[in-house]
């Protein structure tokens, strides 16, 4: 089992940053992805970004390239996301997986969920 506490959410302007992270503990040495979701109220949960846990590979989604940036520090079994230049509709609640198998952007393949952070971004 992974355990993933996250933190950092809460309450930005447009144009402003957040930073999340991902604390993970358990049996870390099986994870090969992390990833982040966001799920906005009535839509279904969204990929947001993903880096291998080896920071071999990495990828956002097209909505928030060039303004979110995944880290990972292997020590302290952590992700991050930074996320830039916010706008209302990153206005979500951010989950953190992580997938002890392959690479994928699709949410069904993660098997361990954080509980969830709660981004706003104010007009």
């Amino acid at each position: 089992q992974v355990q993933l506490v996250e933190s950092g959410g809460g309450l930005a302007q447009t144009g402003g940053s957040l930073r999340l992270s991902c604390a993970a503990s358990g049996r870390t040495f099986n994870v090969y992805v992390m990833g982040w979701f966001r799920q906005a109220p009535g839509k279904e949960r969204e990929f947001v970004s993903a880096v291998t846990w080896s920071g071999s590979r990495q990828d956002y989604a097209d909505s928030v390239k060039g303004r979110f940036t995944i880290s990972r520090d292997t020590a302290k079994n952590t992700v991050y996301l930074q996320m830039n230049n916010l706008k209302p509709e990153d206005t979500a609640v951010y989950y953190c997986a992580a997938a002890p198998r392959f690479w994928s952007t699709i949410a069904s393949v993660y098997d361990f969920w954080g509980q969830g952070t709660q981004v706003t971004v104010s007009s």
